[in-house]
């Protein structure tokens, strides 16, 4: 569930006039050589679903390299045309262009100009003492993470499966992971923050009396700007800045693993479920009928 996180960071520039969703990403990432726009990064349609290198999971603790890589590859389609989840990339390719623009590391611009000013429970890289206050995680079915992959070479198993050790319990549970910051996929977080910061989004940019951003980029980042076939979840998707819209109106995001969280405009609620079970997303669904059957 970090992928709309790390797109909030960047889209706090762009509500402070710093970035510009239409230009090109070259304009603030020198390097980076393909002609995306900061927007088609945001909804998935840059091109660049996978890291193009083969790297082993140290590589996850690599910002500078795995950045790097991202610069200097190839869209694997004309950006803008079609959409392709950034899986394991998104994080890279929002974060760097945060750190470009800002200076400070996604995961510093997180604590310090979101989660701090919002008191929410969350972060990129933790330390020490955070650490020690994770859960373990573990596979529902032994099968899972195979499952996950689908078919060995495909676009989706490039996309999952690189780095290595994504989906692997030793590596996921490592002080490695835990202190990387690797936001399309590691952010670390309670349910309840996440809830509250779908709750300040559903307000407008507002919470608890703190405005983070204006109505207008919470209506921009939240409303579709691609519909259609993805070519790595291998469905149709409507794809927000950050998110997935959904035909009730809700939009948000359900992570790998089983974890979701999302905001109901039509209902008018914020939902947020955080599971150390690696699975499916059943229990989300049970979940919700129970809810929308009280509401």
């Amino acid at each position: 569930m970090g992928k709309p996180v790390v797109a909030l960071c960047l889209l706090l520039l762009v509500d402070r006039g710093r970035v510009d969703l239409d230009a090109p990403v070259s304009a603030y990432w020198p390097e980076f050589r393909a002609p995306a726009t900061v927007r088609q990064v945001l909804d998935h349609t840059a091109g660049l679903p996978a890291f193009p290198v083969p790297r082993p999971a140290a590589a996850i603790a690599d910002w500078g390299l795995l950045c790097a890589d991202l610069a200097a590859a190839e869209p694997e389609w004309a950006p803008g045309s079609v959409a392709g989840e950034h899986a394991w990339t998104y994080g890279h390719l929002v974060g760097e262009l945060v750190r470009r623009v800002d200076g400070r590391p996604v995961g510093r611009f997180l604590a310090e100009e979101i989660a701090g000013p919002w008191r929410l429970d969350l972060a990129f890289g933790l330390g020490a003492a955070e650490q020690r206050r994770c859960a373990d995680l573990s596979y529902a079915d032994p099968d899972w993470p195979v499952r996950m992959l689908g078919e060995p070479g495909s676009l989706r198993a490039r996309a999952l499966g690189n780095p290595a050790g994504g989906l692997d319990l030793a590596v996921v549970n490592s002080p490695l992971w835990r202190a990387a910051e690797f936001p399309a996929v590691n952010l670390h977080a309670t349910a309840s923050a996440l809830a509250r910061l779908y709750a300040g989004l559903l307000a407008g940019g507002t919470l608890d009396g703190v405005r983070l951003c204006g109505p207008d980029l919470v209506a921009e980042a939240t409303r579709v700007q691609y519909d259609g076939p993805d070519l790595v979840l291998d469905r149709r998707a409507s794809w927000t800045l950050g998110m997935q819209w959904e035909p009730d109106g809700s939009w948000g995001m359900g992570g790998i693993g089983g974890s979701s969280a999302w905001a109901d405009p039509e209902r008018g609620y914020t939902f947020a479920y955080a599971t150390a079970r690696l699975a499916d997303h059943d229990r989300v669904e049970e979940l919700v009928e129970a809810l929308h059957s009280c509401l």
